[in-house]
């Protein structure tokens, strides 16, 4: 006869799994920005690492950058053990600390224009409601259809 897990057990166990709900959420996220950043760079939509850049290829880089946080906090809201909206919050704030601290970091380095790191800013929170909304109302409907 096996015993039940410990309560202890179960919490670590949730712990970790919200934890890899995360990372799974930021590296999906990532490797989807970066993938995009370079495919749009090889035929000269956008400029080469290192050069600074114009309105129109950031306008295009928040737009994509926007919905892949939509998906990426729905990912962790998938993935979370439980609670998936504060799962997806929680990306969303940990995503505003790191965007918030980029735009110091390069705030005076003549990347581009200071509307840019501002919108990340700006728009991290709202993709991550988004994702988070979706996931619930998801699970919501599976509850009514049973």
């Amino acid at each position: 006869m096996t015993a039940a897990p410990s309560p202890d057990l179960l919490q670590r166990r949730r712990i970790g799994r919200s934890i890899v709900a995360l990372l799974v959420g930021f590296a999906v996220g990532a490797v989807l920005a970066l993938g995009t950043d370079r495919a749009l760079q090889n035929p000269g939509i956008f400029p080469p690492v290192g050069t600074p850049w114009t309105d129109g290829p950031l306008l295009i880089a928040a737009a994509y950058r926007t919905l892949y946080a939509v998906l990426s906090s729905y990912l962790i809201a998938f993935l979370a053990p439980d609670r998936p909206m504060q799962h997806a919050m929680l990306g969303g704030a940990i995503g505003l600390v790191l965007c918030t601290l980029a735009a110091i970091a390069t705030w005076n380095s003549n990347l581009g224009p200071h509307w840019y790191p501002v919108s990340l800013i700006v728009l991290a929170l709202p993709p991550a409601w988004l994702g988070g909304r979706i996931r619930v109302m998801q699970l919501r409907g599976k509850a009514i259809a049973l």
